[in-house]
Protein backbone atom coordinates (compact mmCIF):
# COMPACT_ATOMS: atom_id res chain seq x y z
CA UNK A 1 0.00 0.00 0.00
CA UNK A 2 2.97 2.31 0.54
CA UNK A 3 3.66 3.05 -3.13
CA UNK A 4 0.07 4.10 -4.01
CA UNK A 5 -0.02 6.37 -0.95
CA UNK A 6 3.21 8.20 -1.81
CA UNK A 7 2.19 8.47 -5.46
CA UNK A 8 -1.13 10.01 -4.42
CA UNK A 9 0.66 12.51 -2.18
CA UNK A 10 2.91 13.67 -5.01
CA UNK A 11 0.03 13.82 -7.50
CA UNK A 12 -2.01 15.88 -5.03
CA UNK A 13 0.89 18.31 -4.56
CA UNK A 14 1.39 18.63 -8.32
CA UNK A 15 -2.26 19.57 -8.77
CA UNK A 16 -2.75 21.81 -5.74
CA UNK A 17 0.50 23.58 -4.93
CA UNK A 18 1.18 26.79 -6.83
CA UNK A 19 4.54 27.02 -8.59
CA UNK A 20 7.31 28.11 -6.23
CA UNK A 21 8.74 30.09 -9.10
CA UNK A 22 6.42 31.67 -11.60
CA UNK A 23 7.13 31.82 -15.30
CA UNK A 24 8.79 35.18 -14.64
CA UNK A 25 11.57 33.32 -12.75
CA UNK A 26 12.20 30.90 -15.61
CA UNK A 27 15.67 31.10 -17.14
CA UNK A 28 15.37 31.52 -20.89
CA UNK A 29 17.50 29.57 -23.33
CA UNK A 30 17.88 28.49 -26.98
CA UNK A 31 14.75 26.73 -28.22
CA UNK A 32 12.29 28.72 -26.11
CA UNK A 33 9.70 30.58 -28.17
CA UNK A 34 8.73 34.02 -26.88
CA UNK A 35 5.60 36.15 -27.18
CA UNK A 36 6.42 39.86 -26.92
CA UNK A 37 3.88 42.64 -26.62
CA UNK A 38 4.43 46.41 -26.55
CA UNK A 39 1.20 47.86 -25.22
CA UNK A 40 -0.40 50.36 -27.58
CA UNK A 41 1.85 49.41 -30.49
CA UNK A 42 0.22 46.53 -32.33
CA UNK A 43 2.83 46.69 -35.09
CA UNK A 44 5.54 45.73 -32.58
CA UNK A 45 3.68 42.70 -31.26
CA UNK A 46 5.48 39.37 -31.85
CA UNK A 47 3.49 36.20 -31.23
CA UNK A 48 6.27 33.66 -31.79
CA UNK A 49 9.96 34.55 -31.59
CA UNK A 50 12.38 31.62 -31.14
CA UNK A 51 15.58 32.19 -29.21
CA UNK A 52 18.48 31.37 -31.52
CA UNK A 53 21.18 28.77 -30.68
CA UNK A 54 23.50 31.61 -29.66
CA UNK A 55 20.89 32.75 -27.12
CA UNK A 56 20.01 35.95 -28.96
CA UNK A 57 16.87 37.47 -30.47
CA UNK A 58 16.30 40.41 -32.82
CA UNK A 59 13.46 42.88 -32.26
CA UNK A 60 12.41 45.88 -34.39
CA UNK A 61 13.79 49.14 -32.92
CA UNK A 62 15.36 47.31 -29.97
CA UNK A 63 17.85 45.47 -32.17
CA UNK A 64 19.72 42.28 -31.28
CA UNK A 65 19.54 41.28 -27.62
CA UNK A 66 20.90 38.50 -25.45
CA UNK A 67 17.91 36.51 -24.14
CA UNK A 68 19.60 33.30 -23.01
CA UNK A 69 20.26 33.20 -19.28
CA UNK A 70 17.73 35.93 -18.52
CA UNK A 71 14.25 35.71 -17.03
CA UNK A 72 11.26 36.99 -19.04
CA UNK A 73 11.05 39.95 -16.65
CA UNK A 74 14.71 40.85 -17.11
CA UNK A 75 14.39 40.61 -20.87
CA UNK A 76 11.27 42.80 -20.82
CA UNK A 77 13.25 45.40 -18.89
CA UNK A 78 16.05 45.32 -21.44
CA UNK A 79 13.62 45.69 -24.34
CA UNK A 80 11.90 48.56 -22.53
CA UNK A 81 15.22 50.36 -22.13
CA UNK A 82 16.04 50.01 -25.82
CA UNK A 83 12.57 51.07 -26.98
CA UNK A 84 12.67 54.12 -24.70
CA UNK A 85 15.01 55.72 -27.20
CA UNK A 86 12.16 55.76 -29.73
CA UNK A 87 8.90 55.50 -27.74
CA UNK A 88 7.57 57.39 -24.73
CA UNK A 89 7.14 55.20 -21.64
CA UNK A 90 6.81 51.85 -23.46
CA UNK A 91 5.22 48.99 -21.52
CA UNK A 92 6.63 45.63 -22.58
CA UNK A 93 5.59 42.11 -21.64
CA UNK A 94 7.55 38.95 -22.41
CA UNK A 95 6.01 35.50 -22.02
CA UNK A 96 7.16 32.02 -22.99
CA UNK A 97 4.82 30.80 -25.74
CA UNK A 98 6.56 27.43 -25.91
CA UNK A 99 9.14 25.99 -23.55
CA UNK A 100 12.19 24.22 -24.89
CA UNK A 101 12.66 20.50 -24.26
CA UNK A 102 14.59 20.03 -21.04
CA UNK A 103 16.26 16.92 -19.65
CA UNK A 104 16.31 16.20 -15.95
CA UNK A 105 17.55 13.08 -14.17
CA UNK A 106 15.73 11.68 -11.15
CA UNK A 107 17.80 9.08 -9.32
CA UNK A 108 18.08 7.26 -6.03
CA UNK A 109 15.06 6.38 -3.90
CA UNK A 110 12.29 6.79 -6.48
CA UNK A 111 10.21 4.07 -8.12
CA UNK A 112 11.22 4.87 -11.71
CA UNK A 113 14.72 6.39 -11.73
CA UNK A 114 15.95 7.71 -15.06
CA UNK A 115 16.13 10.62 -17.48
CA UNK A 116 12.98 12.58 -18.30
CA UNK A 117 12.37 15.03 -21.13
CA UNK A 118 9.78 17.72 -20.52
CA UNK A 119 8.52 20.71 -22.47
CA UNK A 120 7.21 23.01 -19.80
CA UNK A 121 8.20 24.87 -16.70
CA UNK A 122 9.27 22.23 -14.24
CA UNK A 123 10.02 21.98 -10.55
CA UNK A 124 11.04 19.40 -7.96
CA UNK A 125 7.54 18.02 -7.40
CA UNK A 126 7.03 17.58 -11.16
CA UNK A 127 10.28 15.62 -11.46
CA UNK A 128 9.59 13.33 -8.51
CA UNK A 129 6.06 12.76 -9.81
CA UNK A 130 7.34 11.70 -13.23
CA UNK A 131 9.66 9.23 -11.51
CA UNK A 132 6.74 7.55 -9.77
CA UNK A 133 7.24 9.29 -6.39
CA UNK A 134 9.72 8.52 -3.62
CA UNK A 135 10.14 5.15 -1.89
CA UNK A 136 9.63 4.57 1.82
CA UNK A 137 13.40 4.59 2.26
CA UNK A 138 13.92 8.10 0.91
CA UNK A 139 15.36 10.66 3.33
CA UNK A 140 12.85 13.40 2.56
CA UNK A 141 14.65 16.01 4.66
CA UNK A 142 17.67 15.90 2.35
CA UNK A 143 16.95 15.77 -1.37
CA UNK A 144 19.88 16.87 -3.50
CA UNK A 145 19.82 18.79 -6.77
CA UNK A 146 23.10 18.74 -8.71
CA UNK A 147 23.65 21.29 -11.47
CA UNK A 148 26.07 20.79 -14.35
CA UNK A 149 28.05 23.92 -13.50
CA UNK A 150 27.97 23.29 -9.73
CA UNK A 151 28.65 19.55 -9.37
CA UNK A 152 30.74 20.10 -6.23
CA UNK A 153 28.00 22.12 -4.51
CA UNK A 154 24.71 20.20 -4.61
CA UNK A 155 21.62 22.12 -3.56
CA UNK A 156 19.97 20.55 -0.51
CA UNK A 157 16.17 20.62 -0.38
CA UNK A 158 13.83 19.65 2.46
CA UNK A 159 11.02 17.79 0.70
CA UNK A 160 9.32 17.05 4.02
CA UNK A 161 8.80 20.76 4.68
CA UNK A 162 7.27 21.13 1.23
CA UNK A 163 4.88 18.23 1.77
CA UNK A 164 3.88 18.86 5.39
CA UNK A 165 4.22 22.65 5.72
CA UNK A 166 3.68 23.84 2.16
CA UNK A 167 7.10 25.52 2.13
CA UNK A 168 7.21 26.57 -1.53
CA UNK A 169 10.83 27.68 -1.31
CA UNK A 170 11.67 23.96 -1.39
CA UNK A 171 9.81 23.38 -4.68
CA UNK A 172 12.88 24.36 -6.69
CA UNK A 173 12.64 25.27 -10.37
CA UNK A 174 14.85 22.84 -12.28
CA UNK A 175 17.35 23.61 -15.04
CA UNK A 176 18.34 21.59 -18.08
CA UNK A 177 20.68 18.77 -17.06
CA UNK A 178 19.83 18.87 -13.35
CA UNK A 179 20.14 15.66 -11.35
CA UNK A 180 17.58 15.16 -8.58
CA UNK A 181 18.96 12.62 -6.12
CA UNK A 182 16.91 11.14 -3.28
CA UNK A 183 19.30 9.50 -0.84
CA UNK A 184 18.45 6.60 1.45
CA UNK A 185 20.03 8.18 4.52
CA UNK A 186 20.13 11.64 6.03
CA UNK A 187 23.90 11.18 6.19
CA UNK A 188 25.47 11.36 2.74
CA UNK A 189 29.02 11.01 1.49
CA UNK A 190 29.30 13.19 -1.62
CA UNK A 191 32.21 11.28 -3.18
CA UNK A 192 30.65 7.88 -2.51
CA UNK A 193 26.93 8.50 -2.93
CA UNK A 194 26.60 11.33 -5.47
CA UNK A 195 29.77 11.63 -7.55
CA UNK A 196 29.35 8.21 -9.28
CA UNK A 197 25.81 9.20 -10.33
CA UNK A 198 27.08 12.47 -11.78
CA UNK A 199 29.79 10.76 -13.82
CA UNK A 200 27.46 8.05 -15.14
CA UNK A 201 24.65 10.47 -15.91
CA UNK A 202 26.76 12.91 -17.90
CA UNK A 203 28.43 10.07 -19.81
CA UNK A 204 24.96 8.94 -20.90
CA UNK A 205 24.05 12.53 -21.78
CA UNK A 206 27.16 12.94 -23.95
CA UNK A 207 26.45 9.63 -25.71
CA UNK A 208 22.90 10.75 -26.52
CA UNK A 209 24.09 14.09 -27.88
CA UNK A 210 26.78 12.59 -30.14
Amino acid sequence: MRQPVTVLIILFLMMTLPLASTAQDYQLGPGDVLAINVWGFEELKIEELPIRPDGKIAIPLAGELQAGGMTPGELAGMITTQLSHYLKNPVVSVNVAKFRTTRVYVLGEVFKPGMYEIEKQHNLIDAIGMAGSYTKYAAKKKVYIIRQDQTDKPLKVNLLNLIEKGDMSQNVLLHDGDIVYLTKSNKIDFAKDILPWISATYQISETRNN
